[in-house]
């Protein structure tokens, strides 16, 4: 029989076990940290300032902005205090308040990402009719929609995962609490509720990339037949971003949540959670600010303090 006991607490795993190494990774996540604070909340701030950002797209770029603001707070701050305080431990339930945030946060953003390709689709394809299609309600049940679906996929993963028995070793080799480095860890032989609930996210995952697919390869062959270059360019640079930010959270995500476990910690592993935890947070104000003509006008207008 295995030493079944009671846990109250897990221990996170470190980028390094010299000082030195946790000095520099502490500065450089506080440093990414800042950059993807300041950057959904300057998006979020201009469009709510800004009444000429009061359309579709725009309102699900604030939502998705807020979304990047909430899910990288959940997981970089914590390994920041960890890295600086020597202590990597978590209790019970901030473990489960962890998984199920990032869960809750992560399926939202990537119901809200599909949501996004639908109007950029009615946009391009159907544009006649995408004052009709892409109405406030439209919208507002999207977004809503998104949190309900990541909320029930939270509850799903955090109770199916939190209800095994853990013994031997609490460390999780991870830098937050995650789905694999928490199976590593358990001692159940029986994953039924958790492969059911793996099964669904999975089929999640793949409905979203191929309608996503799907709506850009409609895109992209409207766009193709546009006659101007300049239109051309300027509906590329709106799309393309969205694909860029899109292949990363999915890619890495299936491939950290598919790939085989191994019994030994594995830096590559924390590396490879960052670009779906990290990365798309910090990138996303970056590339719809730097290449939005719209609101480089609406931050200049801003920091001169024009706005009414």
């Amino acid at each position: 029989m295995a030493n079944i006991t009671v846990i109250t607490r897990f221990f996170l795993m470190g980028f390094s076990n010299t000082w030195e190494l946790q000095i520099l990774h502490a500065t450089i996540f506080l440093l990414i940290y800042l950059v993807a604070l300041m950057g959904n909340l300057l998006i979020f701030t201009l469009i709510s300032l800004n009444g000429k950002f009061h359309t579709p797209m725009y309102f699900f770029l604030k939502n998705l902005s807020f979304l990047d603001l909430c899910l990288i707070s959940i997981t970089v701050p914590k390994s920041i205090a960890n890295s600086l305080s020597h202590s990597y431990s978590i209790s019970f339930l901030g473990c489960v308040s962890q998984l199920f945030l990032m869960m809750l946060f992560a399926t939202s953003e990537l119901f809200l990402l599909t949501a996004m390709s639908y109007d950029r689709y009615v946009a391009i394809c159907q544009p006649l009719h995408y004052e009709v299609i892409m109405n406030s309600e439209t919208c507002m049940k999207l977004a809503a929609v998104s949190w309900l679906v990541g909320g029930v996929f939270g509850v799903l993963y955090s109770a199916t995962i939190f209800t095994l028995p853990f013994c031997g070793s609490k460390k999780i080799h991870q830098f937050f609490c995650d789905v694999p480095s928490l199976l590593k860890i358990s001692c159940s032989d029986s994953y039924l509720a958790v492969n059911v609930t793996m099964v669904l996210g999975i089929s999640l995952v793949i409905f979203c990339t191929i309608y996503i697919t799907v709506s850009y390869s409609h895109i992209f062959s409207t766009v193709l037949k546009i006659p101007s270059t300049e239109d051309r360019s300027k509906a590329f640079s709106t799309c393309l971003p969205h694909l860029i930010v899109l292949i990363i959270f999915v890619t890495t995500g299936i491939i950290a949540y598919l790939k085989p476990q191994q019994e030994s910690d594995s830096v590559l592993d924390l590396l490879l959670s960052m670009f779906y935890t990290v990365v798309p947070p910090t990138l996303n104000p970056v590339i719809y600010s730097l290449r939005n003509k719209d609101m480089k006008i609406a931050l200049r207008k801003l920091m001169t303090w024009k706005y009414l």
